[in-house]
C-alpha cells in the first residue's frame, strides 16, 4: 500500500479513533517558519488506514535535515498498515538527507499490539529517542460519563478544593487575555525554573488555535485579579492540557482546582470523551520531579498511562551519535543562560 499525499489533512485524521492536535494543519502551519510540513495518507481518504504528518527542517546552513511526525504516526492496530507505513518513513528519510526522523506516536506500551510495535520498531533499527521532545507519559480522564458520575470518581480532597474555591469567590471565565496569562506564565517559570519561549510564541499558538475552535484560555480571578490560568487544545475526542499558570498570591482559594474543572466541562460540552493532562512522571516514585503534579492530576480521576515514547530512525548512525552527543551540551548552555538571566532579574 503506497500512500498519497494531501493537503486538507484535518478532516482525513477526524476519520481516524484517536487523532492528535500536533499531526493537524494547525499545527504544521504554526511551525511553518522553520519546519516544512508534508502530510501522507494511507488508504482512501474518507476512511484511512494511517495518517502521518511529517515535518522537517535544516539544520543552519548545513546540507542536513532532521523530520519529526509530532505524535504520529495515527493508524489502526495492524502491524501490516505500520510495516507500510515505517517503510516509507524510513525511505523519506534516506532520501531528504536527514540525520534522523523521529515519531512518537499515542501507541500505550503497556497493550499487547504496543508490546508487538516496539518488537517491529526494534527489528527495523529504530532507536529509543534520548530526546523525548513530548511526554512519555500522560494521565487520561473520561469524560463520557456525566458530570455526577465524574466528580464521583475524584478524590474526595480534590472536590472539597473544587468547592473551596468556588466558596471563597474564584471567578474562572474563557478568555482572549493572552498578556494575562503569559505574565502568570513567566511567573510560574520563574517560581518553578522550567524554561518558557518567548511571548509571541504563546500568543501565535492559543490565537490561531482558539480562532479555529481548536483551543480555549481559562484565566481564574477573585475580585477582577487574575491568578491562575490554562490553555487547552482540543481536536476530535480530545482535549489537552497543555499550558497551565498561577500566582504566588490567593494560592490558598485553590484557583487550579476549580480552573481545571471548569475546563473538564467545557471540553465535554465540546463533545470531547477524552481529558488528557500532557504528562506524567517517566516512573511512578515520590522523588520523580513530577510526582506533584502527577498527583495533583490524579486526583481528578485520572489514569496513568505509559506510551511507547519516542523513537529515532537513523539513516547515517555516526552522524546521528555525533548530533546526539552535541545537543544535550547546546541544551545545558541554554539553561544555564536562563537560570542568570533570572537570577539577574531578565
Amino acid at each position: 500500500m503506497q500512500p498519497i499525499s494531501v493537503h486538507e489533512i484535518d478532516p482525513v485524521l477526524l476519520s481516524l479513533p484517536r487523532p492528535h492536535i500536533l499531526q493537524t494543519s494547525h499545527w504544521a502551519a504554526l511551525k511553518s517558519p522553520v519546519w516544512a510540513g508534508q502530510h501522507y495518507v494511507w488508504g482512501e481518504p474518507e476512511q484511512p488506514d494511517a495518517v502521518v504528518t511529517v515535518l522537517t527542517r535544516r539544520l543552519g546552513r548545513l546540507p542536513l535535515r532532521i523530520q519529526y511526525a509530532p505524535k504520529g504516526p495515527i493508524a489502526v492496530s495492524s502491524i501490516d498498515i505500520w510495516d507500510s507505513v515505517l517503510d516509507h518513513l524510513q525511505g523519506l528519510a534516506r532520501r531528504s538527507g536527514a540525520v534522523f526522523i523521529k515519531i512518537d506516536p499515542d501507541v500505550d506500551a503497556e497493550s499487547e499490539f504496543g508490546r508487538e510495535l516496539v518488537g517491529v520498531l526494534q527489528t527495523r533499527g529504530w532507536m529509543p529517542s534520548a530526546e523525548q521532545v513530548q511526554f512519555r507519559n500522560t494521565v487520561l480522564s473520561d469524560l463520557a460519563a456525566n458530570e455526577e458520575v465524574i466528580l464521583a470518581g475524584m478524590k474526595q480532597k480534590t472536590r472539597y478544593n473544587i468547592r473551596l474555591a468556588e466558596r471563597k469567590g474564584v471567578r474562572v471565565q474563557p478568555s482572549d487575555n493572552f498578556a494575562a496569562f503569559y505574565s502568570l506564565y513567566a511567573e510560574t517559570s520563574a517560581r518553578d525554573g522550567f524554561l518558557i519561549r518567548p511571548a509571541s510564541y504563546y500568543r501565535a499558538v492559543m490565537e490561531r488555535m482558539q480562532g479555529n475552535s481548536a483551543g480555549q484560555l481559562f484565566l481564574a480571578d477573585v475580585d477582577g485579579d487574575v491568578i491562575a490560568g490554562i490553555f487547552l487544545m482540543r481536536f476530535g475526542p480530545t482535549a489537552w492540557y497543555f499550558y497551565g499558570a498561577s500566582a504566588d498570591r490567593h494560592r490558598n482559594l485553590m484557583p487550579t482546582y476549580l480552573l481545571q474543572w471548569e475546563a473538564m466541562r467545557w471540553a465535554k460540552g465540546q463533545g470531547c470523551t477524552i481529558y488528557d493532562w500532557w504528562g506524567a512522571p517517566d516512573e511512578l516514585v515520590e522523588d520523580d520531579p513530577m510526582w506533584g503534579v502527577y498527583r495533583f492530576k490524579e486526583g481528578f480521576g485520572g489514569r496513568f498511562t505509559r506510551w511507547i515514547g519516542a523513537w529515532d530512525y537513523a539513516p547515517r548512525p555516526a552522524l546521528y551519535r555525533t548530533y546526539t552527543q552535541a545537543m544535550p551540551r547546546v541544551l545545558d548552555a541554554m539553561r544555564r543562560r536562563h537560570r542568570s538571566a533570572t537570577e539577574a532579574g531578565g
